[in-house]
């Protein structure tokens, strides 16, 4: 996988997007659905109809790029469609474009302590 390197924040649109759309509908979609900036440097992920495929956007200080990744097998795991955003971390990303459940990443030293 090509991981972004950088601080960047990371939003999914948990509802489906028109994948006819490029990344000028997707930028107007997060600046008028969402009421953020796309040219912030964070990164905005969309999912289709299908669960197999995503699109993503962001500001690379130069120019808007967009990536379009179809994974192949069950799919992606996407949350639970509803309107609007939610975040997610760096972590989660990565498991998520892999095709991992990345409601299963968590953060380091979250562990609960064991009784022995």
């Amino acid at each position: 996988m090509i991981s972004p390197a950088g601080n960047f924040k990371y939003y999914v649109a948990t509802k489906p997007v028109d994948f006819r759309k490029g990344m000028d509908g997707l930028a107007a979609i997060v600046l008028n659905e969402f009421d953020l900036d796309p040219f912030s440097g964070t990164i905005f992920i969309f999912r289709s109809k299908r669960a197999d495929r995503l699109k993503l956007i962001v500001w690379d200080g130069t120019g808007l790029v967009l990536v379009y990744k179809r994974i192949e097998g069950k799919g992606f795991e996407w949350p639970r469609v509803a309107n609007g955003v939610m975040t997610m971390t760096k972590a989660q990303f990565e498991a998520l474009f892999e095709g991992l459940d990345w409601k299963r990443v968590v953060a380091r030293g979250t562990r609960h302590p064991v009784a022995v």
